[in-house]
């Protein structure tokens, strides 16, 4: 490692300033409407204690009809913002994450902008399905960092309930509807893990996978059906591994190791993948976000969401070392490494 002459060893004075991109607000919103596992098992060849044993979840919020992807990312993106103490002034981009649009375009962040009243600036999707946020994190980053923007809302908004064959119970229980947001700001940093800020994110995808995780449909297809298609035996058994690499990149990258770790915000797809990585990890349960059980998976609104339930409650604090990671369909996967 020292071969590369990374910042973090080099003396004081010949480190120069970076920008970082800091997390100065998070924020999240959930549809009204609860649907426990009780209720699906009235419908479905299913039981709570079925679905729990294997998932973890207990409970999923679904969008009413005018919960649009929109509606709910201009919602959690308020929040954010509020949580910050910024405006729509203060706002120079937006990057929205989702695989579930309200139109094929304008892109649902253009539709964010209107919503919030934002009249400067740019705003556009990514879909990167499940990494979304990851991806959409990325993104925003490394516009900051090239001075492309001075703040940016990164936001991920779902609405898998309109993209789910709910007469299947292997892929219905499993997903849930919500967005959730954070508002970046340019900051200086000296390039050390010490920074607050995002100090480094890392993506990745493996496009011959991409069969074992997909929507059978798009937007002019009248002969595909659009619903949800999942292998979850494969899915799991790349996750853990992907994952696992993906985390260590970001520690690796940033000269820290997994006892610095102060929390994992991981992607709420399962709670054996939660569980199987935290182990990997070497984290207690307690530094561990966890909101699968009541959210189930809201692809790409689970990190945002789960950052900004435990950045609410106080557990993540500032200058808490937190680490993100997710696997989607692609497959994608990556990892986000933020001193908050």
């Amino acid at each position: 490692m020292a071969t590369k002459r990374g910042a973090w060893l080099l003396p004081a004075d010949e480190r120069q300033m970076v920008i970082r991109s800091q997390i100065i607000g998070a924020g999240g919103y959930l549809p009204a409407r609860v649907v426990t596992n009780d209720e699906l098992a009235q419908q479905l060849d299913t039981s709570d204690a079925w679905i729990q044993e294997r998932t973890g979840i207990r409970q999923r919020h679904i969008a009413a009809p005018e919960e649009t992807a929109a509606f709910m990312g201009a919602a959690a993106a308020r929040s954010a913002l509020r949580e910050a103490g910024a405006g729509v002034d203060d706002v120079d981009a937006i990057v929205l994450a989702t695989t579930t649009p309200d139109q094929a375009f304008p892109a649902t962040a253009v539709r964010v902008q209107a919503l919030l009243g934002i009249k400067r600036g740019f705003a556009f999707d990514v879909s990167a399905a499940c990494s979304g946020f990851i991806y959409a994190l990325a993104v925003a980053d490394a516009m900051l960092r090239a001075g492309t923007a001075r703040s940016a809302l990164v936001i991920g908004s779902e609405v898998y309930s309109r993209i789910l064959d709910w007469s299947d119970r292997s892929t219905a229980v499993l997903f849930g509807d919500g967005a959730g947001a954070v508002y970046l700001r340019a900051g200086k940093g000296e390039g050390l893990g010490t920074d607050r800020g995002i100090l480094s994110t890392h993506l990745h995808s493996q496009g011959e996978l991409g069969d074992i995780l997909y929507v059978d449909g798009a937007v002019g297809r009248r002969d595909r059906p659009g619903t949800l298609v999942m292998n979850g035996r494969e899915v799991f058994r790349h996750a853990v591994v992907r994952l696992a690499e993906a985390v260590d990149e970001a520690l690796l990258a940033n000269g820290l190791d997994r006892g610095q770790v102060d929390w994992l915000v991981p992607h709420q797809a399962n709670m054996r993948i939660i569980e199987a990585m935290r182990r990997k990890i070497a984290l207690r349960p307690e530094q561990v976000v966890v909101t699968v059980d009541r959210h189930a998976n809201t692809s790409a609104a689970s990190i945002p969401l789960a950052l900004a339930e435990a950045v609410s409650d106080g557990r993540i604090r500032s200058g808490d070392l937190v680490l993100m990671e997710a696997l989607g369909g692609g497959l994608t996967w990556g990892s986000a490494l933020v001193r908050l």
